[in-house]
């Protein structure tokens, strides 16, 4: 069996597919029990965050594998195989260990570094456990990626690489000015209980916000949440530092109102659909400032598009037809306000009729000129106005026609007033309806914003070093996945010579039915000890070979040399794995008992 992950991510997708295709916890446990009673997989497990899905499975056959999680991934997201399938990656063996350490130290985060992704993992990890579709393998991988990351953690400065989601949303709200700085005294609501919106409060805390208001469907997650923060954080943190933050729980319900007086809004849900409108939205903001906020489709069209009102009531002098005498020109279909001598006047003319133009206007008087384009120079427009027409007229010469060419209208946005209200949305599907990026008084940052500021966020010189890291237990780790797939082999193959030394004393003793005790056991011991000693070297660099990359083979080299029992082999692998399963139970009993009763 062999590692094999199917997954999309922030690096792969744009974040309108990670939205669409984000798994609820019940799309999830029907994805693993649906890949595990697939034929290629025997375990699975599924990392979903705010900006990646995947599933991880442990499957007999590369090809098969590969589109049969394709296509339970394309089944419980929503989102076509045809439409998914260009965004997919696939990872296999080394190379998807490489890909899940490299997550769990925080390389493939949106925010290099951040840690939140650990506690995601082991949450991964526990569903699968509870769902029984996480087997040795999956246990294996998802263990050592946490401790990985946390050695990453905790001998790299990985964490100056970045900050936690939560940090980086909040600092891109701010615009600059330190957080601390920018939410002293803010009034802050969060919508939703869970990590993230935990992190999230006690980042605002931390920051020195003067109220923390916890919205979330489950009243009793909202309250053990403001239990935490009055505990935490309800006094000053130091002597001299911080006011002391009020927390405290509401209903979804109240959200609309508490609009009116929150600063800060930060929302991480698990809903499918969007938690706050724009029109909530814009009517919290009203109801905040006593002014409706406007959208582009509110503002004039002057306003939208940059142009100067005055600018459109003062055309050029209008042309008087009956100064116009001999004019090859279509008077009638001339624009309104441009001079029959000028440029836009004669564009889309052919080669013959601007040569005409050109030397009508040679020949026109001079005050016909004069009153067609007021406070130009009368000798200069002698001059220019028949060579730019003979130019044109050349360039129709050369291109059948002259192209109409016109100067394009300033655009100058008018400058939006100062926001009232933040929204920080960090969850997939967004909570936020991306439409209050067109409210005034209103900023969102949302995970397409950051997906667009964290492109260009630095890297830290400690990366470097973590990936190195990565390098190294991705190495370890294969040793040791190949050498536990021989060990079930080596165990039976010993099996079976303790076998054959019992078959032969047997027969043994059937020939020398008057053999004493002493004697039989010496006779025993000794022919255990000549098998012992034949086996002891090729089993010991039988391991030693299985470690190696390409290693795997031996396994069945050995089986086929000694014609072992695969069902024997197998058995084996059972009996160990079994044997783990009673020993974890027994250690969480013990862990259990000694903590007493809660």
């Amino acid at each position: 069996m062999s590692l094999l992950v199917v997954g999309l991510s922030h690096r792969s997708a744009p974040v309108s597919v990670l939205d669409r295709a984000s798994l609820s916890l019940d799309a999830q446990t029907k994805l693993l029990h649906d890949t595990v009673a697939a034929e290629p997989a025997t375990e699975a497990a599924v990392l979903a965050t705010c900006n990646r899905i995947e599933l991880y499975a442990d499957v007999d056959k590369f090809h098969a594998g590969v589109a049969e999680l394709s296509t339970l991934l394309a089944q419980h997201s929503g989102v076509g195989l045809d439409e998914l399938t260009p965004h997919l990656y696939v990872h296999y063996e080394d190379r998807a260990v490489h890909h899940m350490f490299s997550v769990a130290c925080g390389l493939d985060s949106m925010v290099v570094g951040e840690g939140q992704i650990l506690g995601q993992i082991k949450d991964s990890l526990a569903r699968a456990q509870g769902l029984h579709t996480a087997g040795r393998l999956m246990n294996d991988l998802f263990q050592q990626s946490l401790r990985v990351g946390k050695r990453a953690h905790s001998e790299t400065g990985i964490d100056r690489a970045g900050q936690s989601l939560v940090t980086f949303g909040l600092e891109q709200l701010a615009l600059g000015t330190p957080v601390a700085t920018w939410a002293r005294g803010k009034k802050a609501l969060i919508m939703g209980a869970g990590s993230m919106s935990s992190l999230a409060a006690a980042t605002l805390a931390r920051a020195g916000v003067s109220e923390i208001v916890i919205a979330n469907r489950t009243a009793d997650r909202a309250e053990r949440l403001v239990t935490l923060l009055g505990e935490q954080y309800g006094q000053p943190l130091t002597e001299g530092e911080g006011t002391g933050v009020l927390a405290r729980a509401v209903p979804m319900g109240s959200v609309p109102f508490e609009l009116t007086r929150a600063d800060v809004v930060v929302s991480c849900t698990g809903a499918t659909g969007l938690v706050l409108t724009a029109d909530a939205i814009a009517a919290g903001v009203e109801g905040r400032v006593g002014t409706r906020p406007e959208t582009v489709r509110d503002r004039a069209p002057e306003t939208v598009r940059g142009e100067v009102p005055e600018a459109r009531t003062a055309p050029l002098p209008p042309v008087g037809t009956g100064a116009d005498e001999d004019c090859p020109l279509d008077l009638a279909s001339v624009p309104p306000g441009f001079s029959v001598m000028g440029e836009a006047a004669v564009a889309g003319m052919d080669a013959a009729t601007l040569e005409q133009h050109a030397t009508w206007a040679a020949g026109s008087a001079v005050d016909r000129r004069r009153s067609a384009r007021r406070g130009v120079d009368a000798d200069r427009a002698d001059r220019a106005d028949p060579e730019l027409i003979g130019a044109l007229a050349a360039t129709a010469a050369s291109v059948g026609r002259i192209p109409e060419r016109r100067r394009p209208e300033p655009v100058a946005e008018p400058p939006r007033p100062e926001p009232v209200l933040y929204l920080l949305d960090l969850a997939m599907p967004r909570d936020v309806d991306a439409a209050a990026h067109r409210l005034a008084g209103v900023r969102l940052v949302d995970i397409e914003t950051l997906a667009e500021a964290s492109a260009d966020a630095p890297m830290a010189a400690d990366v470097d070093q973590v990936r190195r890291i990565v390098s190294d237990e991705v190495e370890a780790f294969g040793a040791a996945q190949r050498a536990a797939h021989i060990t079930p082999t080596v165990v039976a193959l010993r099996t079976m010579a303790a076998d054959v030394v019992s078959g032969e004393i047997a027969r043994l003793e059937g020939r020398l039915p008057g053999l004493d005790d002493k004697h039989r056991a010496e006779i025993t011991q000794t022919v255990r000890r000549v098998v012992d000693k034949l086996l002891h070297a090729p089993t010991v660099r039988v391991k030693q070979l299985a470690a190696e990359p390409g290693g795997a083979g031996y396994a069945d080299a050995l089986r086929t040399l000694f014609d072992l029992d695969p069902e024997t082999v197998a058995s084996v692998s059972r009996a160990e794995e079994s044997t783990e399963k009673s020993a974890k139970n027994a250690k969480n009993a013990n862990i259990a008992e000694n903590r007493g009763p809660a």
